[in-house]
């Protein structure tokens, strides 16, 4: 059995004159747009989805940063469990707020060992290393 999609995204605008004033005078303004954006649709994942109308969303005057916070929005929103989220921070090595906290103190602990490792036998070799990678 043979199967064949398309997707389509299809934007169409028109811009009808006041008549008696000089409509047509702004350099900025295109009087009429027409977009069709096709793809083949039967293999494409929902990364190559998004991207199709990542396209098609600049393609009609989107700011990437907006379109970005919509897409993250789909994610981080309260109709999302929690768990969900979590799987995509973990992909995507992504902290959430509540989670600032413990971070900080891995961060703390790991400063203070790493103070303890420099005061040790080994301090004079590891404050070379540091010193010839431009380490503080």
């Amino acid at each position: 059995m043979t199967y064949n999609a398309e997707v389509q995204f299809k934007f169409d605008a028109t811009f009808t004159p006041t008549y008696g004033t000089s409509s047509w005078s702004s350099d900025d303004f295109v009087p009429e747009e027409h977009y069709l954006i096709t793809a083949p649709a039967s293999d494409l994942n929902a990364k190559q989805y998004f991207k199709l109308f990542e396209k098609f969303l600049l393609c009609v005057g989107m700011d990437a940063s907006s379109i970005r916070s919509g897409a993250m929005s789909l994610v981080f929103n309260d109709c999302v469990r929690e768990e969900d989220q979590r799987k995509v921070c973990n992909e995507y090595e992504l902290t959430m707020d509540e989670d600032l906290d413990k971070k900080f103190e891995e961060w703390k602990k790991r400063d203070e060992e790493w103070a303890q490792l420099k005061k040790g036998p080994m301090g004079t070799v590891l404050q070379q290393q540091e010193d010839l990678i431009g380490l503080e």
